[in-house]
Formats: structure tokens, sequence, C-alpha cells
């Protein structure tokens, strides 16, 4: 083991930590609210609250088997190990995918103008949102079980040939269909939800330009100056689907790489580690800058430490 190898430890420790935590206090957070005041939920709580458990998902059981091989832990994860860690990972990455750009398009309805050929979804989209996130579940279920059939423990911690390889997990066979098929299948998904994510981010930042400009044509510094809430809903989407299309892709390109390369590399599979984990740590942030329940619990802790203060000083 080198000490770039610590290193690399330290920084997906750092990474599982901030990620987890961010993630795990939205998730109460928005849970806590959606059971103490289900009536002023909207529908896109929901949204979030799925993405923040799917992002949890993702960051523990990628980056928990990296830390363990960057310190140099050997035999880590047996057969059944391998096969449970990763086929919940790439669950969950797919979930993560297909939540951003469901979150993508609502955000799209949501905003559109009243003469728009969009307007008529707004008062169905809400009832869409349940069914579309259990077709997600079933689809990755489906799609991951290659990963169940295939793949097997590492017994030698270094691997040579093509196909996916981990210090611990390696695939069965490298000569099967099976790889085209399955590379094919995923490039297929990430085209039918990548490209929608895409095209509503285009479309929104379209609206916010025309908004801006009819704001300065009318010379009103309220509009400008104050966006409405939908509007800062908008541009926090359009944070968030930026990050994500920029880390996924560099993702799947290393990640693509990897899998060709005759030679492994476990600093490599390290690299493609953080850049998986990138958005998902991250994610929680750009919400929590641009929500209210932040700033309404926030507001409540601050009241509550006034009225102890005050209450010791008397």
């Amino acid at each position: 083991m080198f000490p770039t190898d610590e290193i690399f430890g330290f920084l997906l420790i750092s990474e599982i930590c901030i990620g987890a935590i961010g993630n795990s206090l939205l998730f109460l957070l928005y849970t806590y609210a959606s059971l103490i005041r289900p009536h002023l939920n909207k529908p896109l709580d929901l949204i979030f609250i799925h993405l923040t458990l799917v992002n949890v998902l993702a960051i523990l059981f990628k980056l928990i088997p990296d830390i363990a091989s960057s310190f140099g832990v050997k035999h880590f994860m047996g057969d059944a190990g391998c096969k449970a860690v990763l086929y919940i990972f790439r669950v969950a990455r797919g979930l993560t995918l297909c939540t951003t750009s469901l979150l993508s398009a609502f955000q799209a309805i949501t905003i559109s103008p009243s003469n728009s050929k969009w307007a008529r979804l707004k008062t169905k989209s809400s009832t869409w949102i349940l069914p579309s996130l259990f077709f997600f579940w079933v689809i990755n279920a489906m799609v991951y079980i290659h990963v169940i059939l295939t793949l097997e423990a590492n017994r030698n911690f270094t691997v040579v040939g093509f196909g996916y390889s981990h210090p611990y997990c390696q695939n069965k066979h490298f000569k099967t269909d099976y790889p085209e098929v399955f590379t094919t299948v995923l490039v297929t998904r990430d085209v039918l939800f990548v490209a929608p994510v895409i095209w509503t981010s285009i479309y929104m930042l379209n609206l916010l330009h025309k908004h801006r400009k009819r704001a300065q044509h009318l010379h009103s510094p309220s509009l400008s100056a104050q966006p409405s809430p939908e509007n800062k809903a908008t541009h926090t989407i359009l944070w968030l689907v930026s990050c994500f299309v920029f880390f996924y892709c560099s993702n799947n390109f290393v990640t693509f790489y990897l899998f060709f390369k005759h030679q492994k590399s476990p600093r490599l599979e390290r690299i493609v580690g953080i850049t998986s984990s990138c958005y998902p740590t991250i994610c929680p942030f750009i919400l929590m800058k641009n929500t209210k329940i932040i700033s309404k619990y926030t507001s409540y802790f601050s009241k509550l430490r006034f009225t102890f203060s005050s209450r010791s000083i008397q």
C-alpha cells in the first residue's frame, strides 16, 4: 500500500461523511415536515425525499468498498457481498438518473406558460410522481439482474482482462455475448433519460430568459429584483441538472475506459468512485441553499435558543 492509497482513502472517508450526513439531514427534514404538515407539502418534496434516499444508498454502497481497498483490506467481500453491494449501488445510481430526469421534467411543466401545450399537464403531473418512482425501481431492478448473474469475488486482488473489475469483484466471464447486450441496454436507458434532462433544461433556461427580458421591458424593479418561488426552484434544479450531467458523463467515460482496458488500475477505479459520488454528495447542499424548509428550521432553532437564553438571564 502506497501513501497515495491512504490519501485516496481519507478523501473517500470525507466524501462519504459529507454526502451521507447532508442527504440524511435533508431526508429527515423533508420526511418530518411531510408528516407534521401534510397539507403544506408540495409534489416536489416527494421527489426530493426519494432523491436524497437513493443518494445515500449510492454513496454508501460505492465508497465503503473503495475505502477498504484503499487501506489494503483484503477479502473484504465474498461472492454474495459483491453481488449485493454492486447491485444496490447500480440500482441506486440508475434511480438517481431517473429521479433527476423526473425532477427536471416536472419543474419544466410547472413553470410552463398557461398558453403552452404543456399547461394541460399541470393538473395531472403531481399524480404521476408515485407511479413514476415505482416504475423506475422496477426498471432498474430488472436491468441490473445482469450484475447478480455475472459477478463473483476477486480472489487475487488483481485483475487482467476486459470487463468490470474491482479489487474485490470481477466478471465471471468476459467472452459471452452478455456484456454487449447489457451495454446496449444501459446506453439506451441513459439516452432515454439524459436527453429529456437536457431538453427540459434548455426549455427552462429559455423561459427564464424570456421572463427576464419581459421584466426589463416593463422596467419593473420588483419583477427583476425579486424572483418568484418558481424561478428560485427552477434555478436550483438547473444547478442540480448541470452538476448531474457533468459528473454522470465524466463517470461513464472513465468507467467505459476502465471496462475495455486490459490492465486494470485500482487507483483509476477509486477515481471512478469519487466521480460517481460527487453529484450525490453536493446535491443536498444545492437543495439546502434554496429550499424554504432549511430556513424555517433555522429560524425555529434561533428563536428557541433566544428563548432559553432570555430565561437564563432572568
